[in-house]
């Protein structure tokens, strides 16, 4: 059985994912970054660190938090998809880590 959820918008969670990660003062590299093995929604840099960012929206909890759906599968697309954008940018010995944020419709949020 299929389920179907009510996202906030994706394009309004990561609006608001990197509205968060500039006050907490990350250094936005890019959005939405493609390449041929995939999707990354937030690049950014903390210090010295590359963060890789994949935003979860959901506008309620029924099915779980919105993190719960990026699978070992999902990771393993996000580090191929990083690992090449490490490699095309010169930047293969630099410490880097993945987050995920997620964005909850606040009547949601306890």
């Amino acid at each position: 059985m299929k389920k179907e959820f009510n996202v906030v918008g994706g394009v309004k969670g990561e609006f608001n994912a990197t509205k968060y990660l500039e006050k907490k003062n990350y250094k936005i590299l890019e959005q939405n970054h493609c390449n041929k093995l995939g999707e990354i929604d937030i690049i950014a840099q903390q210090k010295d660190m590359i963060v890789f960012i994949e935003v979860k929206s959901r506008s309620t909890l029924r099915y779980g938090r919105p993190s719960e759906v990026v699978d070992f599968k999902k990771q393993r697309k996000l580090r191929n998809v990083a690992n090449l954008y490490l490699l095309h940018h010169g930047k293969m010995d630099c410490q880097c880590r993945f987050d995920v944020i997620e964005v909850v419709a606040d009547s949601e949020i306890n």
